[in-house]
Formats: C-alpha cells, structure tokens, sequence
C-alpha cells in the first residue's frame, strides 16, 4: 500500500508549503433549495467545518486576508490555496463563479483553487472555463461522493445517483483537471464487504486525491433526530481506522490522501466520540501503513 501524503504531494508539486484557506462564498445546494429537494443531506451541519475567519458575510478577499491572519503565527513564507468549501461552490451562473474563483486568484501569496462541490453542479462550460484556468494555475475539484451505493445516497437525501459521480469524475480528469472524492465511511446499513466493493469501484476511476469522513452523528441535523430515535453502534476509534485501511487498500499506488477522519467541534457531535483530532488518525495509520510494508 503505497500513498501520498497530501501535504507533501502539494510542495512536491508547488515546489514549496502550501495551506489552505476555507472560503465561505454564499453558495447553497440542489438538494437545499428545492432543485432536487430540500432538507439538504441528513449528515450535514455545515457550521461544525467552517472556520471562524470565514464566517459573517465577508468577502472572498476579506476572509482570504483574515485567513492568512489567522495561519500567520504557525507559518512563515508560506503560499495558499482559496479553498472554496462551504455547500456546492460550482452551483452558479458561470459569470458569478468567474468573478469569484478569479477574485480569490488575484489575491497575494494565493497559488491555486480547491473547489468542492457535487458531481451534478456541472456544465460543459464551467468545465471549458476551469480546463483553461488549470493551464495557468493550480485547480482541484473536490467531490462530494459521499457512498457509491445508490440506496445509501437516496437515504441520506443526496439528491445524485452513483452514475453523476462517475460521470463527473471522468469528464474532470478528461480534461487535465486534478480530481478529488469525498467518502464517508460508518452508515449503519452499509456491511464492510458492500463498502469493500464500493472501494473496489470508486478505485478505477481516475482520481488523483482521496478524502475520508467517519460518519458523525452532528447536533441539528435529521441524522441526529434518526441516531435519537433508534441509536445504533457507533465504531471505535480503532474499528474505524482499520476499516479506512482496508478501504485504501483497494486503490492503486501513488493515490493522494487528502484526510483519513473529520474532526468537527466537540460540543457538536453527538456519536461518535473519539477525542482524536485529524492528524492523530493520520500518524497512526502511518504507522499501521509503515508496519505493512516490513
């Protein structure tokens, strides 16, 4: 098993240190404002994974200057990357995203974009626009997968099918665009063998970075009302990590890990609570990972 670590694989890539920096845009989702649904999904409390500095309706330029504030006492002459995270940042007219992916480029020390959003908030012409952006600059699009089984994403009111992923994916990697998938390991429903071959399938397809997320059971959300209502077992600390090392398993040499776990606010999580922050997960399956290979 042999994977790249994200931080690492950027500076290789950048030719120095790069952190990024959470923007809150303004956008919202298909699944929010009744394009496809409402409700948004039944996991998410967008609030646990936005950062102060990016709250309070700054601008794309404020909260990028206030980030730097805020990451200028643990770095020093570092570069960042305006990471856009907050719900879909493609679910726009392209000028408006135009505006607002070029207003982040502009700023100082900003060598990149990172771009999460949902396989179906895409259009031929975004696509076009970011190919071109990509050819002078750095550019990933983060995808919220979340599962590759259609029951699930239909129970966690997804609003998208496994097929819009795919699809998505491939288009984006078509065209020289780096790629990331967003998966979240622990639904109730989902045996280890059905996640295994998830894995299996969401591994032939052409990603460059992969992100991990236990499932967390976060206050205000549907899910939290469901875990009420009929509680069921939450993985330890320890179940998790073997099961996001079986899962890594089953793709090939050279994928960059992006993040292995969440770490949200604690006094927002209702299961599971394992007192480890994200890095704690990732030395430890370093370690696991090292002992491997021996």
């Amino acid at each position: 098993m042999k994977y790249k670590e994200y931080g690492k694989w950027l500076q290789e890539l950048l030719g120095r240190k790069v952190q990024k920096l959470s923007i809150d845009a303004g956008f919202t989702c298909p699944n929010r404002d009744g394009s496809v649904g409402s409700g948004g999904c039944t996991f998410c409390n967008n609030t646990c994974f936005v950062p102060a500095y990016c709250r309070g309706g700054l601008s794309v330029t404020e909260q990028i200057d206030a980030g730097k504030r805020f990451f200028a006492h643990k770095y020093r002459g570092i570069k960042y990357l305006a990471y856009f995270q907050s719900y879909s940042n493609t679910y726009a007219q392209l000028s408006r995203l135009e505006r607002i992916y070029e207003e982040a480029l502009a700023a100082e020390d900003v060598v990149g974009l990172v771009v999460g959003t949902r396989p179906d908030c895409l259009s031929p012409a975004l696509l076009d626009y970011l190919e071109e952006l990509s050819h002078r600059t750095f550019v990933c699009l983060e995808y919220g997968v979340e599962s590759m089984s259609d029951e699930t994403l239909l129970r966690i009111n997804r609003g998208h099918n496994v097929e819009a992923s795919i699809r998505a994916i491939r288009e984006t990697a078509r065209r020289g665009i780096y790629v990331g998938a967003h998966i979240i390991l622990g639904f109730p429903w989902e045996s280890h063998d059905e996640l295994m071959r998830q894995a299996e399938q969401l591994a032939r397809l052409p990603l460059t970075t992969l992100k991990l997320h236990q499932l967390q059971v976060l206050k205000g959300t549907k899910l939290a009302r469901q875990y009420a209502e009929a509680p069921w077992p939450m993985p330890t600390a320890e179940e998790y990590i073997h099961l996001a090392l079986d899962y890594i398993s089953h793709f090939p040499d050279g994928i960059v890990l992006d993040r292995l776990a969440s770490q949200c606010p604690p006094d927002m999580v209702i299961a599971p609570k394992w007192g480890l922050k994200s890095q704690d997960f990732a030395e430890i399956v370093k370690r696991k990972v090292e002992k491997l290979k021996k």
